[in-house]
């Protein structure tokens, strides 16, 4: 019982941060097919942009990356030199996506500030 509810908290804690985090579903529904790297995300320009809310830097990628890696949503792809800087989407990132028939749904800016508050500052 004690690892469903570990589960489920891991999930819940995974789906709010997809709420949060600027990235659309196209984006998660691409790294689920072939890896993307923080580099060429951030060097796509197209208007609108298809994988983000907002325009984002290849640092700050890099950031919300290294987090949904932390959470379970992605991880780094593996060549023959071993890991690289693209990532794909995780089962439990797909599971996460499942959630959502279409675009996943923004959080207000109340739940986006407390997640950035716990993301940052987990001790708080």
């Amino acid at each position: 019982m004690a690892q469903a509810d570990t589960e489920s908290r891991s999930l819940a804690r995974a789906a709010l941060s997809l709420r949060c985090l600027p990235f659309r579903r196209c984006f998660y529904e691409t790294v689920g097919e072939e890896p993307l790297s923080s580099t060429e995300l951030a060097g796509r320009t197209e208007v609108p942009a298809p994988f983000t809310f907002l325009p984002l830097s290849g640092d700050r990628t890099e950031d919300h990356f290294l987090w949904l890696i932390r959470l379970g949503v992605l991880r780094r792809e593996v060549d023959g030199q071993g890991l690289t800087e693209r990532v794909r989407l995780t089962p439990m990132g797909r599971q996460l996506l499942r959630r959502w028939p279409g675009e996943i749904p923004r959080a207000g800016r109340r739940e986006r500030i407390l997640e950035a508050l716990r993301r940052h500052r987990p001790r708080l």
